[in-house]
C-alpha cells in the first residue's frame, strides 16, 4: 500500500525538527521525518561544543547584517520566529534557556542532549512519524510539483517536501551534501560549496610555541589589496601548526573561498588590543619610566603573553634579553611594526570534516523568502544550512535553521 502524508521533512537537524512539529500542530498535518542515520539530531548534538548556542539577543536588523549581503533574505523568517519566539517555543515545551553573557542564549542545562530531547518529545506529542536509517536518494514530482521521495527500500508520497539536510561539514555526522544533489534534480542552481568555520593552517611554524595562550581582542584582515576590507575581530589561540579560537571560526568564511583562488592568504593580526604603532612606543616609555631596568622580552610581555613575545623579538631580530633602549634602532622600529601587525601566512585547511557549517548552497533567488518554497517545483521547500546562506559563530546559524524550519513548516 503506498504511504501517503501531507508532508515528507528531509533530515532530522534543528531545521528539520522544528519544520515538522509546526506543520503537524498546522491543522494536524500527517507528517514523516526522513533521517538516513540511526539517531536524530547527531550534528545538533555537536553544535557549541555540545552546549548548543541556540540564537543570541541581536535585535533582527543587526543580525541580518552580520550575514553580509544577503542577509535580508531571513527578513520574513525572523518576523514569523525570531530570538523571542524561539525562546518562548522552548520555554513552551520544557526547555528553559538563559544568557550568561546578555548576547548568547543557551539552555540551562548547557546540553544540546536537552534541547534534541525535547524536539523529540514534542514531535511524538504532534504525531510526527519519524523514520531512521533511511536515506532519500530520489526527490519524485511530475515536473510542475512534488509528489513524494524514494529511499534506497521505499517509496512515500507527499504534495509537499521539505529539505532540511544541512551542508557538508562533520561528514561523520552524516553530512554529505545529500540535498544539494536533491535540489539540482529539481532544476535548482547550487552554488560553490566552501568549509567554514573551522581552524586554519599556516606557513609559519613559529605558531607552534605559542599554543598555551588565547589572546583576546584580536583584530585581523586579508592583506590582499582587492580583499582588505574582508576583516575579524575577536579571540585567537595558536595551534602547533595554524591558527584557531573565535575570530579564526569567524574568518574562515571568508578565507575557505579565497585559499582556492590563491594558494596562500596573507593576513595581518594586531595582537595588542587595537594599539597602534605610537600607543604602544608611548606604552613602552611609560613602562621604561616606572621600570627602566626591564628587558625586551618583559617589556614586550606587558601587551602580549610572553611566548607569543618571545617569537615576535625573533621575528624583529631583537634580542630579548637587552633593554629596548639598547636595542639597534632598526631593530625597535620593526618591533613595535611587528606588534601594530603581525604577519600570518594561511595556506590550509583540513577540509570538510572539522567544519562546522558549508559556504554556499541552494541559489536564495530560486527560493521565496516568504514561504522558503521553491521558485521551480511547487511544494518544494529549502530551510536551514542547505541554502546558500551562512552566519558567524554566536548562534546565527541555528537561529536561521529554527526560523526558516519554522517558516517552512507552515507550509504556505
Amino acid at each position: 500500500m503506498a504511504k501517503k502524508y501531507d508532508l515528507i521533512v528531509v533530515g532530522s537537524g534543528a531545521a528539520g525538527m522544528i519544520a515538522a512539529i509546526t506543520a503537524a500542530r498546522n491543522d494536524g498535518k500527517k507528517v514523516l521525518l526522513l533521517e538516513k542515520l540511526s539517531q536524530l539530531g547527531a550534528k545538533l548534538k555537536a553544535t557549541g561544543g555540545g552546549r548548543c548556542n541556540l540564537t543570541n539577543t541581536l535585535d533582527n536588523e543587526t543580525f541580518m547584517g552580520r550575514f553580509g549581503r544577503d542577509g535580508r533574505f531571513m527578513s520574513p523568517a525572523l518576523a514569523a520566529f525570531d530570538h523571542q519566539k524561539l525562546i518562548a517555543f522552548f520555554k513552551e515545551i520544557g526547555v528553559e534557556s538563559h544568557a550568561p553573557d546578555g548576547y548568547r542564549v543557551f539552555p540551562v542545562t548547557h546540553s544540546s542532549s536537552t534541547i534534541i530531547n525535547a524536539l523529540k518529545d514534542e514531535m511524538g506529542k504532534a504525531g510526527v512519524e519519524v523514520l531512521c536509517s533511511q536515506k532519500v536518494e530520489k526527490l519524485e514530482h511530475d515536473g510542475t510539483r512534488v509528489t513524494g521521495v524514494s529511499t534506497q527500500n521505499d517509496t512515500f508520497h507527499a504534495p509537499h517536501i521539505v529539505i532540511a539536510t544541512g551542508g557538508m561539514g562533520y561528514p561523520m555526522l552524516g553530512a554529505e551534501g545529500d540535498g544539494y544533489a536533491l535540489a539540482e534534480s529539481a532544476g535548482h542552481k547550487v552554488t560553490e560549496l566552501y568549509p567554514a568555520m573551522m581552524p586554519l593552517k599556516t606557513k609559519e611554524t613559529w605558531v607552534a610555541e605559542c599554543r598555551a595562550d588565547t589572546i583576546p581582542a584580536v583584530e585581523m584582515f586579508v592583506d590582499i589589496k582587492k580583499y582588505n576590507k574582508l576583516k575579524a575581530k575577536g579571540d585567537l589561540i595558536f595551534t602547533k601548526d595554524g591558527i584557531r579560537g573565535p575570530v579564526v571560526l569567524d574568518f574562515s568564511r571568508e578565507i575557505t573561498p579565497l585559499l582556492s583562488k590563491f594558494d596562500e592568504v596573507p593576513l595581518l593580526m594586531n595582537l595588542t588590543k587595537g594599539m597602534n604603532e605610537e600607543q604602544i612606543r608611548k606604552h613602552f616609555k611609560d613602562e621604561l619610566t616606572k621600570y627602566p631596568h626591564r628587558s625586551t622580552l618583559e617589556l614586550v610581555s606587558t601587551l602580549i603573553p610572553e611566548s607569543v613575545a618571545k617569537e615576535i623579538c625573533n621575528l624583529a631580530e631583537a634580542d630579548p634579553t637587552l633593554g629596548f633602549n639598547k636595542q639597534q634602532g632598526v631593530a625597535r622600529d620593526r618591533l613595535i611594526k611587528l606588534l601594530a601587525w603581525t604577519p600570518l601566512t594561511v595556506t590550509g585547511h583540513e577540509g570538510f570534516k572539522m567544519a562546522m557549517i558549508t559556504r554556499g548552497g541552494v541559489s536564495l533567488k530560486e527560493i521565496d523568502p516568504y514561504t522558503m518554497q521553491s521558485r521551480k517545483l511547487k511544494g518544494l521547500y529549502f530551510c536551514g544550512e542547505v541554502m546558500n546562506l551562512d552566519g558567524p559563530c554566536g548562534g546565527y546559524n541555528l537561529q536561521w535553521s529554527f526560523a526558516s524550519g519554522y517558516l517552512a513548516g507552515l507550509l504556505h
